[in-house]
């Protein structure tokens, strides 16, 4: 009996240190980027000069590290499956490639939830993928997770995370910033979360001002109030770059409906069990939140995906300063077949100055 004490108190022991020294092995290499982090400078004179009067076209879509087809649901969520086979991922890989080539080629890419080098996609680089399909566009890359090791869920851990977002443009930008979304969750789950961001691509006008390009992911599964704080910082960056006379379109996975959104949905249900919406007096008089509310760019993961059952909402879409006019938009719908989300396409116009 003494003998089995012994060995269940080592046991006990040494699991203890173990947790200690992965814990801590986590906390030394925790990603931690700065809240400013030079993606590309343009040295070599080379910088696109876009016309103030343009217009611009424009695709967005959060992949879901094209592991979150429509039959899958995700344990964080309220499913149970981590992620698929490999041969879906690979399946739903070219299935992204095939969607894409079968729409208008546009002028700007906004991706999110990009993998590449994560257990959870088979290490497969989506980044390169879609670089070598658009190999002449210019290519921005925004890390916002980065993890060695998530150990849940204890059965079947999502391993290893390098993902993030990325824009993809026929111009070249004078240069692109990765800007850090204040606020994550307490330790130690935010060694384990994503660590979010927005990437903002600045493009050189004739008329002596800028066109900023801003791909954004804002958090989810917070109570709200990371998302809250985000978008009064973001808020604050692009009127301020806008009273500089700069011009403003930023799109993305915003993780949260458009203030007032009413849904007019021929099929879908929409989400309203945990809706969020962002506060219709967020931003000065004139800025425009784009988007379509024909169909939903987003379904809930906690059971696979059927039309006219699951949940679903429109959390992707772009927010345009009052010198930008939103001409076109349309969210695509492909019946979640690839990711939990669905691509959309707009049209916009720069306003030239009086």
């Amino acid at each position: 009996m003494k003998k089995l004490l012994k060995s269940l108190l080592w046991l006990i022991i040494v699991l203890i240190l173990a947790f200690v020294f992965f814990v801590g092995y986590i906390s030394i290499n925790d990603y931690s980027p700065d809240s400013e982090t030079l993606v590309f400078k343009n040295d070599n004179q080379t910088t696109s000069t876009l016309s103030d009067s343009m217009e611009l076209s424009f695709l967005s879509w959060n992949l879901g590290y094209c592991g979150l087809n429509k039959e899958m649901d995700f344990f964080y969520s309220g499913g149970t499956k981590v992620y698929p086979e490999s041969k879906v991922v690979f399946k739903n890989i070219q299935g992204v490639k095939d969607e894409i080539k079968k729409m208008p080629k546009v002028d700007f890419m906004l991706f999110q939830e990009v993998d590449k080098s994560s257990t959870r996609s088979y290490f497969t680089n989506q980044a390169d993928t879609l670089c070598n399909m658009f190999k002449d566009y210019h290519a921005d890359f925004g890390t916002n997770y980065l993890v060695p090791y998530v150990p849940i869920p204890i059965f079947k851990p999502m391993g290893a995370v390098n993902s993030g977002l990325l824009t993809l443009g026929k111009y070249v930008p004078q240069q692109s910033v990765r800007h850090s979304y204040i606020g994550n969750f307490a330790w130690p789950k935010s060694l384990f979360m994503l660590d979010r961001c927005f990437l903002v691509n600045r493009y050189n006008l004739n008329n002596g001002k800028y066109l900023l390009i801003i791909n954004t992911h804002n958090s989810a599964y917070d109570d709200g109030g990371l998302r809250i704080a985000q978008m009064k910082q973001i808020k604050k960056f692009v009127t301020k770059e806008y009273d500089k006379g700069n011009y403003i379109i930023v799109g993305g996975d915003w993780n949260q409906c458009a203030p007032d959104f009413k849904p007019d949905f021929d099929k879908d249900i929409m989400d309203n069990n945990s809706r969020l919406d962002i506060s219709s007096d967020l931003m000065p008089k004139g800025w425009t939140w784009f988007y379509d509310n024909k169909q939903p760019t987003n379904r809930r993961d906690s059971t696979s995906y059927t039309v006219g059952e699951t949940l679903t909402t429109v959390i992707d879409f772009f927010l345009l300063s009052p010198n930008v006019k939103g001409l076109e938009i349309h969210n695509i719908s492909n019946g979640f077949k690839y990711s939990d989300h669905q691509p959309l396409l707009a049209k916009v116009q720069l306003k030239p100055e009086n």
